[in-house]
């Protein structure tokens, strides 16, 4: 007879975990949004001004990224490494959400965009994704270098302007990464900036913000929960250093060495208080930090294509959000 496997876990519509360990990401939430959830295929050839690859960084894990490239007669672009957001345990570097917002941002710098698939938990807990977030920056200094090639990047990429973004919990590898690699020397490599946008720094007790502010599809306390108690260690608590820098486990703001920060944090985040408290240490640690604060937008808002084509403020704010980036990465 064949045991029925038990549903143990289930996230927000996102993600079901199973008593026998199997993960099913189908999206059950309202279907008009599952399209954003939803993979786009890479096309070498431009399409509305950007040719996208898949490439394989490291034959031995299989660690992949997808690569955007602006059809530009720029001699050199500056490179922007992204790791997608989803609380550790959802998204990957071709979902739609994603395509449709980097895409545009590779047009508007115009920058090369490299976009990591992560490996997910629950099955590759953290520091998992830490990782291949930090393997990607050493496979870009090994571009560099000229120890590996990949044509795209080293024909139109400008290693000395390389540059970390990412979304959510992807802004909690942006800060990871960065602290890693001020501790070693990745010349000739240059980082020069890093733009967490709305990173999922949190306590295990709530702040004011979580309890107060609106609940939104693509953040919930549910999410914010449960999603971090299946990626953090065994046994771990949201005081852990990856996601709560601010907290007493993590190594002091003063003792790191980190780049420029464009710190982005929207008004109506449900964990806008946590992410501000951590903004407001940086500053009193005097580190290079600028605050792009987006008013009236909840968590993630420039990711939700709906919203950008129905609500002329979020299609608004996003523009802004575009062009914050794009000063400060011209900036540096």
């Amino acid at each position: 007879m064949v045991q029925e496997k038990k549903l143990v876990e289930e996230v927000s519509g996102w993600l079901r975990v199973y008593d026998d360990g199997s993960v099913d990401r189908t999206w059950t939430g309202p279907p008009e949004v599952k399209f954003m959830a939803e993979p786009v295929s890479p096309h070498e050839q431009f399409i509305d001004g950007i040719a996208t690859r898949d490439v394989t960084i490291d034959q031995n894990s299989g660690l992949r990224a997808r690569i955007y490239l602006p059809e530009e007669e720029n001699p050199k672009f500056p490179i922007i490494l992204h790791f997608p957001g989803g609380g550790f345990c959802i998204s990957q570097a071709d979902w739609f959400m994603y395509y449709q917002f980097y895409a545009r941002l590779a047009k508007s710098i115009p920058a090369i965009v490299v976009s990591v698939y992560l490996r997910l938990a629950p099955e590759n807990k953290l520091p998992a994704a830490c990782d291949d977030g930090y393997a990607a920056l050493l496979w870009l200094k090994s571009l560099s270098k000229g120890e590996s090639n990949e044509p795209w990047l080293n024909t139109h990429g400008d290693f000395n302007r390389v540059f970390l973004i990412g979304d959510s919990s992807g802004g909690n590898i942006v800060y990871e990464v960065a602290t890693r690699s001020g501790f070693i020397d990745l010349n000739p490599l240059r980082l020069a900036g890093a733009i967490p946008i709305h990173p999922g720094f949190v306590r295990a007790q709530r702040s004011k913000s979580e309890l107060e502010q609106p609940q939104s599809p693509f953040l919930t306390l549910d999410m914010v929960d449960k999603f971090l108690a299946l990626a953090l260690p065994n046994g771990c608590t949201k005081d852990h250093p990856i996601t709560c820098p601010m907290g007493s486990f993590a190594p002091p703001i003063e003792t790191l060495n980190l780049p420029p920060l464009l710190y982005c944090v929207a008004e109506k985040d449900l964990i806008k208080d946590t992410e501000m408290e951590y903004y407001e240490l940086l500053k009193k640690a005097n580190k290079d930090v600028e605050l792009f604060f987006s008013t009236e937008m909840g968590h993630s808002f420039y990711l939700n294509k709906i919203a950008i084509d129905t609500d002329p403020v979020t299609a608004a704010q996003t523009s802004e959000l575009i062009e914050g980036i794009k000063v400060f990465i011209n900036k540096h």
